[in-house]
């Protein structure tokens, strides 16, 4: 009676079986969290347009200029308050100035101004917060009051009341001011995280091996926590944006003969309804900045936070 050939089993010479080697059917992908992080946010089309036009909106502040050819600071004599043409892209000022050349240079400080405030701001955060909750005692009281004073103080009339003073300065005297006001609430969502993490095994294992105290806040406590660090960064940029155009648009913010959004908004505001170009061209890039920072706010904070439904991979 002859067996039934099974055709994975080849017979040799001998009579011995020799079963060949079956190749492994699934090859699984190791994805770091970087990657995984980007395919998440990639998924979120609202963010992704927003981090694209961002990009195109900073290329075209620093651009721009190079485009026409007349600089914010000069004035043409024979064209004052003219609409929107081939020599003005958008208009000219009562003044006689480029409005084109203006906006560029208004984009440039207002975008300079919020990422700067905004790391202020939340560097400030994560030192206190992170300080205050793993050290503790006297640290921990003096962050959490300082905070709390802070907060009760009224940031506008504050800058408001200092802002003269530093008249014909540098303007970054103003972005530290902005950045001085913008970190209370969020050290105190840094100081809760920290006093979870410090009793986490790698925490703990790390001060049992003498590492400095300082040193575990900054190499193992601020990491792992840098998914909301990141998060709050996209939110303070347009929020320190929004508080120097405030700012600027009464007068407390960037001074002459330098301009921001701020200050051209003030300027176009009178003059919105008879001629509206002073005014519609820069409140609409500033919408767009506002909308975009906080677009990716939103993709990022999906894509870093793996329970969140839109995020998951």
């Amino acid at each position: 009676m002859t067996l039934p050939q099974d055709p994975s089993v080849i017979v040799q010479a001998g009579g011995t079986a020799a079963v060949p080697e079956v190749s492994s059917p699934i090859e699984v992908e190791a994805i770091s969290r970087g990657r995984l992080v980007i395919r998440r946010f990639r998924r979120r089309r609202t963010a992704v347009a927003g981090l694209i036009s961002l990009v195109l909106l900073f290329a075209l502040a620093y651009l721009g200029p190079y485009l026409t050819q007349w600089s914010y600071d000069e004035i043409d004599f024979e064209a004052f308050q003219q609409a929107p043409s081939a020599a003005h892209w958008f208009g000219t000022t009562q003044t006689g100035k480029d409005l084109f050349a203006l906006t560029m240079r208004g984009m440039q400080k207002s975008l300079v101004i919020g990422l700067l405030a905004a790391a202020i701001g939340t560097g400030m955060a994560a030192l206190f917060g992170a300080f205050g909750g793993y050290f503790g005692r006297w640290v921990d009281r003096l962050s959490t009051t300082l905070g709390d004073l802070m907060l009760v103080l009224p940031a506008f009339l504050i800058i408001a009341i200092l802002s003269p003073n530093f008249r014909g300065k540098s303007w970054l005297v103003f972005v530290v001011l902005l950045g001085a006001f913008q970190w209370m609430i969020t050290a105190r969502v840094v100081r809760g995280l920290t006093l979870s993490l410090r009793e986490r095994e790698f925490v703990q294992a790390a001060g049992f091996m003498g590492v400095p105290r300082w040193r575990i806040v900054l190499r193992h406590i601020l990491p792992n926590m840098s998914s909301f660090l990141i998060i709050d960064y996209t939110i303070g940029v347009g929020a320190a944006i929004l508080a120097e155009v405030g700012l600027s648009f009464f007068g407390f913010g960037v001074q002459l003969p330098d301009v921001s959004m701020g200050t051209l908004i003030a300027d176009g505001a009178p003059a919105a309804l008879t001629y509206p170009w002073q005014f519609f061209f820069v409140a609409g890039l500033l919408v767009a900045i506002v909308l975009s920072v906080n677009a990716i706010g939103d993709g990022l904070r999906d894509a870093l936070d793996p329970t969140s439904g839109a995020g998951r991979a």
